[in-house]
């Protein structure tokens, strides 16, 4: 590197007077790393929207294409002691009558009180107990036996441990000095035996398991509509219907179900389609109507040290909220998927909009900055624009399920489609983008491009000036140093 002379015989300020003479080669840099600085906000205000777009569009509108998704039932059961009933999409709507005749129940083998010389433990061995000799003992449940072979020197604890891998619970309750045994699920297909032969049956009985109390395992039974049905377990899955039982009915009498539209889910679900829907078009409304950030650019690192934080941050913010202003992008988008919100579907001879169902945009004059296609249902308590109206939307649940089913399955189709189209892959933008993402990220290349290439032509321009300067102090030092050897000659 070339050793730099600043002004040490000419006195003068050859930094800073190169850093004037290049001063108009850095405010081109400068613009170019301005320019950069907003696309790369736009590129962040584009992603956070658009993954908002998708969210809805990946989520919502995928899940409420179909109809099914709105055809939500519920069951109503005359005695909520006795049973309880989750219903289906593909419930059939009608009155049915449940009786319940047995309830599933686990098997049960409580053991006889052991007779030992002193308490047994956990600790305590076979042998303590009279089993002497090698022997085994049978545990069968449904068609598999197990071997279990018994020393005198295996403690209960290694029993209890042989038995539970039988697949069976087991347990010694010390204080009671009995085993108890039983099935880890209800049914009859749980059920389970223990059988022995010579020393094995004496073992049976020493360990007061040969004669101990026997509970089998039973099926639940219930007759729905006077069809007789059988369960291991309290749960019937019946023709879209999830029955749990959990008593008997006395004699001669019945339990009533009756399965209907679930209204309040059917209207919770197109609410919350709205409400994530108007969300969305407001903050994009509110994007491309904002104000213009006219004579506002990103600060350079100076300008910021001569400004407060918080006066940065509204500087900044007044770009940022300015970004997609009137982008065409956004436009697109939301030209789309309002004109997809306001189609008029024909169903059975009769067409039908989102009106029909008491659902409407606010007036002109009424409605808040950006909600002008934010949409209020009729009805709506938790809605100031329209909770005063009749509720249409719930009375047209109740009494016509399946053109509400119908209608919005189709319009939500409308609004899916759209936005597929908007977020296929082209030449400027990526699948699943609704803007021109390949687009700006070239063009963020192109500037970091030309700030480089700036950067280096402002290097060679300081190096080029430093030379002139450089060469002038040394002519002078020569000069200084020739005027002084003539000085010294005259005297």
């Amino acid at each position: 590197m070339a050793i730099r002379l600043s002004g040490m015989v000419s006195g003068m300020d050859t930094d800073a007077m190169v850093k004037e003479l290049v001063s108009s080669y850095r405010i081109k840099t400068q613009k170019y790393e301005k320019a950069k600085t907003k696309i790369e906000w736009k590129q962040e205000a584009w992603q956070d929207l658009n993954s908002k777009i998708y969210k809805l569009y990946s989520s919502t509108l995928s899940n409420l294409r179909m109809a099914s998704a709105y055809n939500k039932k519920k069951t109503t059961v005359s005695d909520t002691t006795k049973a309880s009933v989750v219903a289906q999409s593909g419930a059939v709507t009608g009155t049915q009558k449940l009786e319940i005749k047995k309830l599933a129940t686990a098997g049960y083998l409580t053991g006889e009180e052991l007779k030992a010389d002193g308490k047994v433990t956990k600790d305590t061995q076979l042998g303590e107990l009279g089993i002497l000799g090698d022997c085994k003992i049978t545990l069968t449940k449904g068609e598999e036996a197990t071997d279990i072979e018994l020393t005198a020197d295996m403690t209960v604890s290694d029993l209890i441990g042989k038995i539970r891998e039988t697949g069976v619970n087991v347990n010694f309750d010390e204080g009671n000095q009995r085993f108890f045994v039983s099935s880890k699920e209800s049914g009859t297909k749980e059920n389970f035996t223990l059988t022995a032969t010579g020393m094995g049956d004496v073992a049976l009985d020493k360990l007061g398991l040969k004669n101990g109390k026997k509970i089998e395992g039973e099926d639940a039974h219930i007759i729905l509509n006077g069809a007789d049905f059988y369960s291991s377990t309290n749960n019937f899955s019946i023709n879209g219907l999830t029955i749990s039982v959990n008593a008997l009915t006395e004699e001669n009498e019945t339990i009533t179900l009756t399965t209907d539209t679930d209204v309040d889910a059917v209207y919770d679900t197109i609410k919350g389609f709205l409400k994530e829907y108007n969300a969305l078009i407001k903050e994009m409304d509110t994007l491309y109507n904002a104000k213009t950030a006219k004579g506002y650019e990103p600060l350079t690192s100076e300008e910021k040290e001569a400004m407060s934080d918080e006066e940065v941050e509204k500087w900044e913010k007044k770009i940022k909220d300015s970004l997609l202003r009137r982008d065409g992008n956004l436009s697109s988008v939301m030209s789309g998927m309002k004109t997809a919100m306001q189609s008029s579907i024909e169903i059975n001879g009769k067409n039908y909009t989102l009106s029909s169902f008491g659902i409407n945009t606010a007036s002109y004059f009424s409605s808040g900055d950006n909600e002008k296609n934010m949409y209020h249902i009729d009805g709506d308590s938790e809605d100031a624009v329209s909770s005063g109206n009749d509720d249409k939307l719930k009375s047209m649940i109740a009494s016509d399920p399946e053109t509400v089913f119908t209608f919005f399955s189709t319009l939500v189709t409308d609004v899916y489609d759209d936005l597929t189209k908007k977020m296929s892959s082209t030449t400027l933008s990526s699948a699943f983008k609704v803007y021109n993402d390949k687009q700006l990220q070239e063009e963020q290349k192109d500037y970091e491009k030309k700030i480089d290439k700036w950067e280096d032509y402002v290097s060679q321009q300081e190096q080029y000036w430093y030379s002139k300067f450089t060469a002038m102090e040394k002519a002078l030092s020569e000069l200084q140093s020739s005027t002084s050897a003539l000085a010294g000659l005259l005297g």
